[in-house]
């Protein structure tokens, strides 16, 4: 390797793209345009980045394994930063193989990292957990200790375990500080500013506040009965019913807990499950049956009695009731959670992070940018959708449930 490549692979691994591509640019050999692909994408062109690295890779040829294999890694990290969920996790195992089987074991781990960050993005996080305790960050150098860390904090941001994440977060951040990676740096930071952010609301006697995400997992284990509206979930006592297939059931909990201890009236709650302004004998025939079918589900914790105007929620093992929603309800509040990371994300990624066919999350990003809430660029397979965050607040936490599918 000559002093100029050598000199371009210092500059980006201190994280200094322009001073890689003053040594490399006008290049067209192989380790040149592995180089300058990187360089593109530490500097945001995603797309001039990945078509260099696979230039790269062909240029490279079957005789040199290791790098074609670091070539895979470097387009397998750009796919994920353009939020390409799709592509082949397969070619990425092969190229870790490879790069252990040759001794490039700085290289390997930083696979395993990109497929641990895509698990994540997918919320498969026992999965994620499996794969992460195969490795042992201690022998690597700071930038993957960061990258480790930060996938520790991942999962227990989204397992709501604070502490566990506060700790991974200062190691993270100790580990980024000592790498001098700025870009590093500042992804720890913003990890941070999320347990530090709001993340969801909590109604109770009439009154709303918002919660810090420590203050949500203290929630989940008090002796409180929560109706929970960011899983649709009634949780108490360390059970939890689940209602996140019976939309009208979880509606009528929902506003029953939010009059706790008053009851509501007939009318509020057939306007409210069945979104109807005006109800007749039918629909109050209608509203009984489904009242019947939610005592039946919230056994053993709570029960809903009636009352001359209505109906009153009465919990069973708590002194308290109290709900705990999205600190921003929106009709399609799933879409928006993955959309305010201020990544780029293409439908089928959504589709795959959400569980639901790329056909239902295509209308619904239509249906927001015609409305001017996302926005869009480029054509066909290349389009992309993105919204800038909320400022202050943790919005990609508490992930809600899948869109229903077609």
């Amino acid at each position: 390797m000559d002093s100029l490549i050598t000199a371009a692979a210092q500059a980006l691994a201190a994280g200094n793209p322009l001073g890689a591509l003053d040594r490399v640019a006008l290049r067209d050999d192989a380790p040149a345009l592995a180089l300058r692909g990187i360089a593109m994408a530490q500097l945001g062109d995603l797309v001039r980045a990945k078509a260099l690295l696979q230039k790269a890779a062909r240029a490279f040829g079957p005789k040199e394994p290791v790098a074609r294999a670091r070539c895979v890694v470097a387009e397998a990290e750009v796919a994920l930063a353009s939020r390409e969920l799709g592509w082949p996790v397969k070619a990425l195992e092969a190229a870790r193989v490879t790069l252990e089987a040759h001794g490039d074991r700085v290289n390997a781990a930083h696979a395993r990292y990109l497929e641990l960050r895509r698990l994540l993005l997918i919320e498969r996080l026992d999965q994620a957990e499996g794969l992460l305790a195969e490795l042992d960050p201690e022998p690597l150098p700071p930038a993957l200790r960061a990258a480790h860390e930060l996938v520790v904090a991942g999962i227990a941001l989204r397992r709501l375990e604070t502490q566990r994440a506060r700790s991974a977060l200062a190691r993270a951040e100790f580990a980024a500080r000592a790498a001098g990676i700025p870009a590093l740096t500042a992804e720890v930071q913003s990890a941070t500013r999320v347990l530090n952010s709001p993340a969801a609301r909590l109604i109770a006697h009439g009154e709303e506040r918002p919660l810090l995400l420590d203050e949500v997992e203290a929630l989940l284990g008090s002796t409180s009965l929560v109706v929970d509206a960011c899983r649709y979930v009634v949780r108490g006592v360390g059970m939890s019913i689940s209602l996140a297939t019976r939309p009208v059931l979880f509606t009528l909990a929902r506003v029953l807990a939010e009059a706790w201890p008053a009851d509501v009236s007939r009318e509020t709650l057939i306007a409210q499950a069945f979104r109807l302004k005006l109800g007749d004998e039918s629909h109050r025939a209608r509203l009984r049956v489904e009242i019947g079918r939610l005592r039946a589900a919230l056994k053993p914790l709570a029960s809903v009695t009636a009352t001359p105007r209505g109906f009153a929620l009465v919990s069973s093992v708590a002194a308290d009731v109290v709900v705990l929603a999205r600190l921003v309800e929106e009709k399609h509040a799933a879409v928006f959670a993955f959309l305010a990371d201020g990544e780029s994300w293409s439908s089928s990624a959504l589709a795959l992070a959400l569980g639901t066919s790329q056909r239902t999350v295509q209308r619904v990003l239509d249906e927001l940018g015609s409305s001017g809430k996302v926005q869009s660029f480029g054509r066909g397979r290349a389009r992309r959708w993105m919204t800038p965050p909320m400022p202050g607040f943790a919005t990609t936490l508490l992930l809600p449930h899948p869109l229903p599918s077609d």
